[in-house]
């Protein structure tokens, strides 16, 4: 028989999706590691919550043994599927800001997955060092130059966020020639970067380096949620007030369709200072490498527009169509810009992500060298 827990609201765990009406009751599975008395035995459980208006029930049930939670060596908090949205609504409703400016300031929010380094929570992945490959695969290369392992991260350690298919378990390793895909702007996908997913539960070693340029410093990374919002809605610059897309023109210097984002923000986002505000204060994170969110600077979407559409087709970083296809993509890992190096950027499509079709993977690789 289940044993019932009983808990006041509010409650906080990282994978209850919550109903729009709160007093609605609702009902999930969370599977997580609890330890008996003498801190020793592991009693691996499933809370099936349900919302009563002031109190949430938790009624505890064994875990099947043949699932992964119930095998040796499984450890920690699971949860997925956590009601951000709704966690944000909440907040701005309490400022007083109308339901329907929220529900149009939302449908632009993401939600990224910061990585850095030297945080206080558990590794979650690492940049640099060596990968862990399936026994008898080699080392990725292109036309027998080995591909720089740039990241490792394990998606079951990483934060769940809504829309984002990131699959539930497994590593996704990230490898690039940065020199190389920099200098090829019309790079095919995977001519000189890879994504490699190595599914659990796969027979794994780690990977010997072909050469020592392939073996970099490993930085063990953790994450944090952070939030992203499109360059259009985002504020200028910290130091300067400039914004790319914006460039402070005036109105006459505007494109007609920057002047109807301009129309659409001041009529139905009139309190987008707060909504932003809010999102940040939420979700902040000053992290070296973002997964998901947003990459829509005009050289991120110029190198996209060069790799899928033919020569002569040429879009503005200002018009619509421009600004419909950089919604498309998403990136998978966003390495911040360093002055003076290359960084890159891997950016898949939404379907081709949900379909993990990680061979259609995209990347751009930018220099600020002077």
């Amino acid at each position: 028989m289940a044993q019932d827990i009983l808990c006041h609201h509010p409650v906080r765990v990282r994978s209850i999706t919550r109903p729009r009406i709160e007093s609605e009751p609702f009902s999930t599975s969370l599977a997580v590691t609890m330890w008996g008395g003498d801190g020793l035995d592991v009693l691996r459980k499933i809370f099936v919550v349900e919302r009563c208006p002031n109190l949430v029930f938790l009624h505890v049930q064994p875990i099947p043994i043949n699932t992964p939670m119930a095998q040796p060596g499984w450890i920690g908090f699971t949860f997925s599927g956590m009601d951000h949205q709704g966690e944000f609504r909440r907040a701005a409703l309490e400022l007083g800001i109308p339901d329907d400016e929220i529900s149009r300031f939302s449908q632009h929010l993401r939600l990224a997955i910061g990585l850095s380094g030297g945080g206080d929570g558990s590794p979650v992945g690492h940049i640099g060092g060596l990968p862990r490959l399936p026994v008898g695969m080699k080392w990725p290369s292109t036309g027998g130059i080995p591909l720089p392992l740039l990241l490792s991260v394990d998606c079951g350690a990483l934060p769940r966020v809504e829309g984002f298919d990131l699959p539930a378990d497994g590593t996704l390793l990230f490898f690039v020639h940065q020199e190389m895909d920099f200098g090829t702007p019309r790079a095919d996908p995977g001519q000189y970067a890879r994504v490699v997913y190595v599914p659990d539960g796969t027979e794994t070693v780690v990977a010997e380096p072909p050469n020592s340029a392939c073996a970099g410093g490993r930085i063990d990374v953790c994450a944090e949620l952070r939030a992203d919002l499109p360059l259009w809605l985002e504020e200028g610059d910290e130091d300067e007030d400039w914004n790319e897309f914006w460039e402070d023109l005036e109105w006459d210097d505007m494109s007609p369709f920057q002047q109807q984002l301009a129309r659409y923000i001041e009529r139905e986002l009139p309190h987008l200072d707060e909504l932003r505000s809010l999102a940040h204060g939420l979700w902040s994170s000053g992290a070296y490498l973002v997964i998901g969110g947003y990459a829509d600077d005009e050289a991120t979407v110029g190198s996209i527009t060069a790799k899928t559409l033919a020569e002569e087709e040429c879009l503005s970083f200002l018009d619509e169509d421009m600004l419909r296809l950089a919604s498309e993509w998403i990136p998978l890992a966003n390495e911040s810009r360093i002055y003076g190096e290359c960084y890159t950027k891997f950016m898949i499509r939404h379907d081709d992500l949900a379909a993990t079709r990680w061979d259609k993977t995209l990347t751009v690789t930018i220099s600020d060298a002077p």
